[in-house]
């Protein structure tokens, strides 16, 4: 199936600019790379995420915009990042690993689901209807 909820970034609404510039300014862009330094992807990690999650409680760590170059996919990459992630995070001694999904998109939420994530909750945004994914990092 042909997903097309990344296609407003090729011209970008103002507050997705916004939201990229806010992570670049509090350091929240991780590029992911081979060891022949090559890009092959991102990630944005952060500790607080009010767009989609509003204040919380618990401490928890949140995943968005992970992104692998296409010749890179089915390889496990991104279920690797996420437990890189989510070591860390468990670490640190965060109790939830969190991220968020574009509810259209049902094979990226099946995804998530079968790497241990539970959907929570759905946010409405302008431009997409979110489903909140959780993974609790409690030994």
């Amino acid at each position: 199936m042909n997903v097309d909820h990344w296609q407003y970034w090729k011209n970008p609404p103002k507050e997705k600019i916004e939201w990229v510039e806010e992570g670049i300014s509090n350091c929240e862009f991780y590029f992911i790379n081979t060891s022949q330094n090559e890009n092959i992807g991102m990630v944005r990690i952060l500790d607080e995420d009010l767009l989609y999650w509003g204040k919380q409680s618990q401490k928890a760590k949140y995943i968005h915009s992970l992104v692998i170059k296409e010749t890179y996919n089915g390889k496990g990459l991104g279920a690797y990042i996420i437990k890189e992630i989510e070591a860390k995070a468990r670490a640190s001694k965060f109790e939830f690993l969190r991220l968020d999904a574009d509810a259209k998109n049902v094979g990226l939420c099946n995804y998530y689901e079968r790497i241990g994530f539970k959907k929570v909750g759905i946010k409405e945004t302008s431009l997409s209807n979110n489903n909140l994914y959780q993974k609790s990092l409690q030994v």
